[in-house]
């Protein structure tokens, strides 16, 4: 069984080894020990309540219970920008004209921008190759907006997500090489290392202010500007189901989007409903397809956790949970849970509640005929 937990002073070994295999790529999660160890006690103080909850860093483990190992790791950010000024380039037009000359030039432009300050980040997706496919990304992904949801007072309203832009399998950035490295000192993998560190007061030293105009970057540069990486398109199709677009703001090392969406517009969200446990000992098979499963979390905030069921096991007012779920989720008979469908068009017509949807229009139907009906008497 997969479940979604609070990442544990004991997943270092393999937050590590995750960390290790995912290269260069992640630079939220480098392979440094000392840091990821940072991480997991920040994570321990937030779920603990031991911090301000605008300081708080909530990563999740995906663990197997079977064999008692991290597979996978998502985090939200409570707010970004407060301690470390957080920096993006916004894209926008400068307009130059002169009515005597018959000259109206449009001119795109990136400008320096800390627009996203003190607004909630989704962040550090990493999921074991191995556990790849199955639906385990998107309960990976996912699992985070019903956290958002359950406990929205400790984020901002609007939530984003900065991609990773286009490199080439070297490390090297088309935006850095025409733009960043004219200003600072390093290659493009040193920089972005250094961010997702924390070292980010060299940005404010040595970036410039001024605007940048595009047409005066060489065409490789100006291509990739808002593209993401192609190990990245995953991850940014499953965020535009959900209803995250481009907000015009992009990374200032390599060019990646950034995506937002307020958090009562996620389809998650939108889509989630409140069940009582019902707690039973007869085994149900949960080896389902993705589109025939939904997620299902407690209430917990300290002992947050969360996992998967087949659809079929939602009722009007209760979810039938087998006793190891049940065990693996921390709730018992009567408690109350929150379900959310796995993939989009989860919500099928074998789902009891369309069904019931179904039944309700079709009375509706018959109430307004009777109506017309009666009207026309």
């Amino acid at each position: 069984m997969l479940v979604i937990r609070p990442l544990q002073e004991t997943d270092l070994d393999d937050l590590y080894g995750m960390a290790e295999k995912a290269g260069k790529g992640l630079t939220t999660l480098p392979a440094d020990r000392g840091l990821l160890q940072r991480k997991i006690e920040r994570t321990r103080e937030s779920f603990n309540q031991r911090c301000a909850p605008e300081a708080g860093l909530y990563l999740f483990a995906l663990e197997d219970t079977v064999t008692a190992r991290v597979v996978g790791i998502s985090g939200i950010e409570a707010r970004v920008g407060l301690e470390e000024v957080f920096y993006n380039y916004r894209l926008s037009v400068t307009v130059n004209a002169s009515r005597e000359l018959g000259v109206h030039v449009r001119t795109p432009t990136l400008h320096l921008s800390n627009d996203m300050t003190d607004t909630t980040e989704i962040c550090s997706l990493l999921l074991a190759g191995d556990y790849q496919g199955g639906g385990n990304g998107l309960l990976l992904s996912r699992c985070r907006f019903m956290f958002l949801d359950e406990f929205r007072k400790h984020f901002s309203e609007k939530v984003f997500a900065e991609m990773r832009g286009v490199s080439d399998p070297q490390g090297r950035s088309p935006l850095w090489d025409a733009l960043g490295s004219k200003f600072f000192d390093m290659e493009f993998v040193q920089a972005d290392t250094l961010s997702g560190l924390g070292n980010k007061s060299f940005i404010a030293e040595l970036m410039p202010k001024y605007p940048i105009y595009l047409p005066m970057l060489p065409d490789v540069a100006r291509a990739v500007i808002g593209m993401v990486h192609d190990n990245t398109r995953p991850a940014l199709k499953m965020l535009q189901a959900e209803g995250f677009n481009f907000n015009g703001l992009v990374d200032i090392f390599d060019g990646g989007p950034l995506v937002e969406a307020f958090v009562s517009n996620i389809r998650t969200v939108r889509e989630s409903i409140n069940r009582h446990a019902m707690v039973i000992n007869k085994p149900i098979d949960l080896d389902v397809p993705p589109e025939h499963r939904v997620m299902i979390c407690n209430r917990s905030f300290r002992d947050f956790r969360v996992t998967t069921l087949p659809i079929d096991c939602i009722g009007p007012d209760v979810v039938r949970i087998p006793h190891d779920v049940a065990e693996a989720l921390l709730v018992e008979s009567g408690d109350p849970v929150r379900l959310a469908p796995l993939k989009e068009g989860a919500l099928s017509p074998m789902h009891p509640l369309r069904g019931q949807a179904d039944e309700d229009e079709k009375i509706l139907d018959r109430l307004r005929n009777y109506r017309s009906r009666h009207a026309q008497d």
